[in-house]
């Protein structure tokens, strides 16, 4: 919200969960009427880590299926001229070519593990390209990669892997433990995007590329990656924690790799600026001002 009002968008309409229930496709009808906005920005979703997804896999599919749907439809029907659909890297195929490209996209078997995310996600991605074949809409999808920022969550069984590696290593130095387990071997490599920089490129993206022109969807990321093993040393670095990082290799590593090809984004005009080690650093004093404000 901030982004936009720094874009001079005064006027911001914004919901919670608590508020609209998106999977209720005559709530969201209700509000598309009484609201008629101009510009959507399509970023929730049911989102979590390993654990999660492989937990709750029906619950990952059907809330995702339902709010893309319903969200998709009602702004077609409300006449909206632009739409921006917020995917996930998770979208590519496990072993597709890296860095990956948009056109990767269906090429091969999707990661077993976070497959019924995969799926809702790609079906929302086609909802749009399909609209826009069919009724001349202008609706986008970006990819982006893994974000990470101030007010993540950190619930161990739900939250993604910086930030659980971010509460980990900040409990175990608050408690004196002397060794920090981190799920899988450590070689998976991942990218990674400060939330920021993700709003920046969104409203970029609202305000420079269209669909019919271009393709319907776009890869939003960092364009660099590292090992989770290294991932785990900066976190440790940037909270102060100085005791043994141990694996625990019988947990699932997930994809090898996951890079983003982010060459359609830049040749656009658009980069990330702000750096991981910055990032995490932002990102680690906002989680301690959480706690604070807990006590």
């Amino acid at each position: 919200m901030g982004c936009l009002r720094r874009r001079g968008y005064s006027e911001v309409i914004v919901r919670d969960r608590h508020e609209l229930d998106l999977r209720q496709q005559e709530e969201v009808l209700a509000f598309f009427e009484e609201e008629s906005p101009t510009h959507v920005y399509l970023a929730a979703a049911k989102v979590g880590g390993i654990h999660a997804n492989r937990t709750f896999p029906a619950e990952f599919i059907h809330d995702n299926l339902l709010i893309a749907s319903n969200v998709i439809h009602a702004a077609y029907r409300a006449k909206i001229s632009r739409l921006l659909f917020m995917g996930s890297s998770c979208i590519y195929p496990k072993f597709a070519p890296q860095p990956i490209k948009e056109e990767a996209l269906l090429t091969g078997a999707l990661e077993p593990t976070n497959e019924a995310y995969s799926i809702a996600k790609i079906a929302g991605l086609k909802m749009c390209s399909a609209y826009n074949a069919q009724y001349g809409t202008d609706f986008m999808g970006v990819m982006p990669t893994n974000i990470y920022g101030p007010g993540d969550h950190y619930d161990l069984n739900n939250c993604h892997v910086l930030p659980a590696l971010l509460r980990k290593f900040h409990d175990a130095k608050v408690h004196g433990e002397g060794s920090v387990t981190v799920w899988g071997t450590g070689t998976p490599r991942r990218e990674f995007l400060f939330s920021e920089d993700l709003a920046e490129a969104c409203v970029f993206l609202m305000e420079n590329y269209s669909a019919r022109e271009i393709g319907d969807f776009v890869n939003v990321g960092a364009g660099v990656d590292l090992s989770i093993g290294e991932l785990a040393s900066l976190i440790a670095q940037t909270v102060g924690f100085e005791g043994e990082i141990v694996y625990d290799t019988t947990m699932p590593d997930g994809t090898p790799r996951k890079l983003l090809d982010v060459t359609r984004l830049s040749e656009l005009g658009w980069r990330a600026s702000v750096s991981l080690a910055d990032g995490i650093s932002r990102t680690y004093g906002s989680y301690l001002e959480s706690l604070r404000d807990e006590h």
